[in-house]
């Protein structure tokens, strides 16, 4: 049994993104892991927050055929969950690493069902935090009941400086504009609530609000959490 496997390496403008498995002693298996450069990107020991990202927007959804938006492929976990509810008719994934979308096509990650199998899913190489700018390759028509975000680790711990654009009243008024009414954005943070956040979506959406979810950590033997936040579009 091998404790530590790279299962895929690939140079990118970001820095190399990287696909590993690892024995994990506390949980008895492996887990897999995709890095890029030193930023640890998402790991399949905890995916409770991106599971629950989808489901509580979901919740919050109208009750309609719904066109989904999900920034920030991973392993995939918040797109499967958003897929779980019917309702979903269409759900597009973006992502800037082309690495990423590859190691889906190629059934390199561990999700099951994948999701290439689910007609609904699309992945689209392009850059989440440029799609709602002008300019950009998204139509003009082309229109979200749901916005689903988990790329960078908080509003302010930033994966990259260009993101910070995004996360002002202008960023996000960009990105109200191309959802339906009555839509709902939604995004997860590593880190607790920041009120500044919170006041600049309430400078562009309704009924903001924070949530945390909470989880078992097997590597600490305590509960851990994370942020959910969220808006409904005016």
């Amino acid at each position: 049994m091998k404790r530590f496997e790279e299962l895929d390496y690939r140079p990118t403008a970001k820095g190399p993104a990287i696909l590993r498995r690892r024995w994990v002693p506390a949980v008895d298996r492996h887990v897999v892991e995709i890095l890029l450069g030193d930023e640890h990107l998402m790991s399949d020991l905890f995916i409770e927050g991106e599971s629950e990202l989808a489901r509580r927007a979901l919740a919050l959804a109208p009750d309609r055929p719904l066109s989904v938006l999900v920034g920030g492929l991973g392993l995939g976990y918040t797109a499967r969950a958003a897929l779980e509810d019917q309702r979903v008719a269409r759900l597009t994934v973006l992502d800037a690493l082309q690495p990423v979308i590859e190691w889906h096509e190629e059934g390199l990650v561990p999700l099951t069902p994948p999701l290439r199998d689910d007609p609904r899913c699309v992945l689209r190489l392009a850059d989440f935090f440029t799609w709602f700018s002008p300019g950009s390759p998204r139509h003009s028509d082309e229109t979200y009941d749901l916005v689903l975000l988990d790329i960078d680790h908080s509003p302010t711990r930033l994966l990259a400086p260009d993101h910070a654009a995004f996360y002002t009243a202008k960023g996000l008024a960009n990105l109200a504009l191309g959802m339906r009414p009555d839509g709902v954005f939604a995004m997860w943070s590593d880190d607790p609530a920041e009120d500044q956040f919170i006041h600049a979506l309430r400078g562009v959406f309704a009924d903001v609000h924070a949530e945390d979810v909470r989880f078992e950590n097997p590597l600490t033997g305590e509960a851990s959490q994370c942020t959910l936040y969220l808006g409904r579009r005016r």
